[in-house]
């Protein structure tokens, strides 16, 4: 289970997260929703250690990674997939997701046949250079190279952004089926409601870099969640 214990976070003076507490369990998806600019992609960020945290801790499986640099916390099994998805564009395919190797023991180093089995599109691709798919393709094949690296914690952060809705289907299925594996745990940042709430076992929102609601999806109400994500 990933326990993030009241962090908080500065950008200079601007104090970003105020606070802020969740969790992660394996076998269940849990979703960070809120407006633009509350502080989403800051509490992925600190989790992965890509920006320290002034105070609070971050656990994962009952050790403390809230020290460890990214590189440190990837081998220990969680892999961040950014918004945007920032794959290499002059690489293959097959050589983007060789990226994913670099976490991994060298016996470990291979890419499985699963990745292909949950995105076929990317067999066909192997040998096409990463900015020639389109986007949705490239946010398939940014997950998928976070999945080589074999996590046990898969955080994403709005991986339906500027997707046909065939593709967001596609990876609503993928992170169902990974979850229902029950050996991973997923972190999802997503703003669109209805896909978060066909995925999300659990939900914290956030307003202002502060958690104002947080529970099992079947106790929350959909109003309340609503109320934190309209303009």
């Amino acid at each position: 289970m990933l326990n993030v214990e009241t962090i908080n976070l500065f950008y200079g003076a601007s104090h970003c997260l105020r606070g802020v507490s969740l969790t992660a369990e394996k076998g269940r998806v849990t979703c960070l929703l809120g407006r633009n600019g509350v502080g989403k992609t800051s509490t992925l960020r600190a989790i992965m250690g890509l920006q320290s945290v002034k105070s609070g801790r971050i656990l994962w499986e009952d050790g403390d990674i809230t020290g460890l640099a990214p590189h440190q916390r990837a081998r220990k099994g969680i892999a961040f997939v950014p918004q945007g998805r920032e794959i290499f564009a002059r690489l293959t395919v097959k050589e983007n997701l060789e990226t994913g190797f670099a976490p991994l023991k060298r016996g470990d180093r291979f890419i499985q046949d699963e990745i292909f089995e949950l995105f076929p599109v990317l067999k066909d691709m192997q040998h096409r250079r990463g900015g020639d798919l389109s986007g949705g393709q490239q946010q398939q094949l940014a997950i998928a190279r976070a999945l080589v690296t074999r996590p046990r914690l898969l955080i994403l952060d709005e991986p339906t952004e500027g997707i046909q809705p065939s593709i967001i289907r596609d990876i609503g299925r993928v992170i169902r089926l990974l979850a229902d594996r029950g050996d991973m745990a997923i972190l999802l940042v997503e703003q669109y409601f209805d896909f978060a709430r066909e995925l999300a076992d659990d939900f914290a929102v956030l307003e202002r870099g502060e958690v104002v609601l947080a529970g099992r999806a079947a106790e929350m109400v959909e109003e309340d969640v609503r109320r934190y994500l309209t303009v």
